[in-house]
């Protein structure tokens, strides 16, 4: 029996609601399988938690994170309380950096039973590996002065480590996808850091050479995102670029809502983290109606970190089901509340 112990922080607003359904989906599903067990602590660390306590989490919570298998994050943020930067950095972005998260996956595919903006989007099914530890998110730059001679600068920071690691995590996923790499760029226009991007793609894919490449700027990638879609299967992206990307994944799949992601630290000397991509939505916490999917998928992407390939896709394969048969939350054109979705999840598992 493998015992998982997973960290679990359901945080603020929609995630305590889509949380605890993918955690009875996961239980269910090691059920099933019978050779693996979870075992769940979560703590409420938050933005109530920052009101009561002046923090989003103990002073020691990164040391009890540590001793962790994996990390299942809801969504963090809650405006009305404490200012989106504050509560970010003080949860997600510091988990990604101390635990040297330093890759962010996050797949986007035709869903069955999702109706897609796209006129056709022709089974388009797609990856993109987002660089997650620097480059134009990093904490370098500063501002000075105040009004007309305000100046204000924000460093992108680009190490050839951090870049290549992101790039051979998608050269290997594409070895067991379809054997294609999409470099995402600007080296037209942003002339320092992308065209050391590019010269670090060039070296590194001639270690591949059973892959196949191609180099794209990301205002043309963003619109062949949307026009032709289909025509990718790996995408690797600096942190920015990757994020915006992933969006529009989610968009074309037809909602942000069941989009999954996660944060891998390569070494396995700190766990990884598994999210969904939507926010915290405060807008609708407490209705019942918030789509699970997204989290959930999360979880699916848990169970193949951990080597559970098959269970993984077997969980991904209940839940086109289950939304293909109209079993789903009102954003996606259904009438199921967050619980009823869950539950014939797990139902569908029990019956494989």
């Amino acid at each position: 029996m493998k015992n998982l112990k997973i960290a679990v922080i359901p945080g603020d607003g929609i995630g305590k609601e889509v949380v605890p359904v993918a955690m009875k989906v996961l239980d269910t599903a090691a059920e099933v399988h019978g050779g693996i067990k979870f075992e769940f602590d979560v703590f409420p660390w938050s933005c109530d938690y920052y009101k009561e306590h002046g923090k989003m989490m103990p002073d020691d919570g990164m040391d009890i994170l540590k001793d962790h298998h994996a990390i299942f994050l809801g969504a963090i943020g809650n405006p009305a309380i404490v200012p989106d930067h504050v509560s970010l950095w003080g949860i997600l972005i510091r988990i990604r950096r101390e635990f040297e998260q330093s890759v962010n996956i996050r797949p986007a595919k035709f869903f069955k039973g999702l109706k897609s903006p796209l006129a056709n989007p022709k089974d388009f099914d797609l990856v993109v590996v987002r660089e997650n530890s620097e480059g134009e998110y990093s904490e370098a730059g500063g501002r000075i002065h105040r009004g007309q001679d305000e100046i204000v600068i924000q460093n992108a920071v680009f190490t050839r480590k951090g870049t290549e690691r992101a790039m051979r995590y998608a050269f290997e996923l594409a070895r067991k996808r379809r054997g294609h790499v999409t470099s995402a760029t600007k080296s037209n226009g942003i002339v320092h850091s992308m065209t050391f991007w590019d010269e670090v793609f060039n070296r590194v894919r001639t270690e591949y050479p059973d892959v196949k490449t191609a180099s794209c700027h990301i205002d043309a990638l963003a619109a062949f995102f949307v026009t032709k879609p289909e025509m990718f299967d790996v995408v690797v992206a600096s942190n920015l670029f990757g994020d915006i990307l992933t969006d529009i994944g989610g968009a074309i799949m037809g909602s942000i809502g069941v989009a999954p992601s996660a944060n891998i630290n390569l070494e396995g000397k700190y766990p990884s983290m598994f999210e969904p991509v939507h926010g915290s939505a405060p807008d609708i916490y407490g209705k019942g109606i918030a789509n699970p999917i997204g989290q959930i998928w999360s979880a699916k992407m848990m169970l193949d970190h951990f080597g559970e390939h098959e269970l993984g896709q077997k969980l991904l394969d209940v839940i086109e089901e289950v939304t293909n048969e109209g079993i789903k939350t009102p954003d996606i054109g259904g009438s199921s509340s967050t619980y009823e979705v869950g539950e014939a999840i797990c139902s569908r598992l029990r019956n494989l």
